[in-house]
């Protein structure tokens, strides 16, 4: 049986820079938690954040690989370089999945760590750009499949191809 790490605020755990949770109820999520695969886990506490917060986003022009190289800051609303803590909490996802073997990631949309589809630009004025947070880059990087919480029957898929043994 295959894990799968799930962003910690998706579970409803009040984890978030604003100290919500951002608890989502879905049937596969559900079905997950009673076979026991969910594996909880907030990047940014990981790296050593507290809750709550500054809001922080990847500075504009840069995205997460520029991060994860330490070409780039991830700014926060006072001025504040949360990079290294990015950094860290990306690196503690993977070894997280690294020591379950899992390959599956459902993580919270647009989070400068954890968006897989879209992030915040840069300017705190809630722009969106196509993009990657930094522990969904670093994940993707290690040939994880990630997920946002937008795609639960796509995960679900990829899982049952998983144990299959369809996908390597």
């Amino acid at each position: 049986m295959f894990h799968v790490l799930v962003s910690s605020c998706l579970l409803g755990n009040p984890v978030r820079y604003d100290g919500r949770g951002a608890a989502r109820v879905h049937p596969v999520l559900a079905e997950w938690r009673a076979q026991g695969r969910v594996v909880a886990l907030c990047p940014e506490m990981a790296g050593g954040l507290s809750v709550p917060r500054p809001p922080a986003e990847i500075e504009p022009g840069a995205d997460a690989r520029a991060v994860l190289e330490g070409r780039a800051r991830v700014l926060t609303l006072d001025g504040g370089d949360a990079g290294p803590a990015f950094v860290r909490g990306a690196r503690a996802a993977l070894q997280a999945a690294r020591e379950r073997d899992i390959r599956i990631a459902v993580l919270k949309e647009g989070s400068p760590s954890c968006g897989s589809g879209y992030v915040y630009d840069g300017t705190h004025t809630g722009a969106r750009q196509p993009g990657a947070g930094v522990t969904a880059w670093l994940l993707r990087q290690a040939g994880l499949r990630v997920f946002s919480e937008h795609e639960w029957e796509s995960a679900q898929t990829c899982l049952r191809e998983l144990e299959a043994g369809l996908l390597g």
